[in-house]
């Protein structure tokens, strides 16, 4: 009989896990099905994580002998109707080896208490419909926002649309 194992640790992201994490979103690029999307660098993610002004923010699961097993990284966002910001978890991934050691739950309850502590009402994500993790989200409370309709404004038209934007007339000045 083997024994379970032991609950990863949970620590914000550092400099020398990046690429432990941009490893990890190809992994889960590819358990998504779509790993020809997935372009991310390590140079990229340092920057976004460590530059100057970082926007997003990210956490890891370590196991005892401190190699990441699973991350989150999220980015503030804003509810106009609540007045207060929020978390948007833009990915979690926990590697199938560590799976069932509890370091997604302990991934979103870290967020969770960030929320709470900065008094940031909400932990927003979205997932693939076949994704099998609905059914976890939904053990911890997480409700589907089903009157909500993702979009997404991407390649051409997103293009197409900034062009818009650069020939539309200035704003008159005050």
């Amino acid at each position: 009989m083997s024994l379970p194992s032991p609950a990863p640790t949970i620590r914000p992201a550092r400099p020398e896990d990046v690429p432990a994490v941009v490893a990890m979103v190809h992994e889960l690029a590819a358990y998504e099905r779509a790993p020809e999307q997935c372009h991310l660098t390590e140079e990229q993610l340092d920057a976004a994580l460590f530059g100057p002004s970082p926007a997003l923010y990210g956490h890891v699961a370590v196991d005892p002998a401190g190699t990441p097993v699973g991350f989150a990284l999220w980015f503030l966002n804003f509810s106009t109707w609540a007045g207060v910001h929020g978390i948007y978890l833009e990915d979690l991934y926990v590697r199938p080896a560590a799976r069932g050691t509890g370091a997604g739950r302990a991934l979103l309850a870290t967020l969770a208490a960030i929320c709470v502590e900065r008094g940031y009402r909400r932990l927003d994500w979205s997932m693939l419909a076949w994704n099998p993790a609905a059914r976890f989200y939904a053990a911890i409370g997480a409700g589907q926002l089903e009157e909500w309709v993702s979009y997404r404004l991407t390649g051409p038209a997103l293009h197409d649309l900034a062009a818009q934007a650069t020939a539309a007339p200035a704003h008159p000045s005050a």
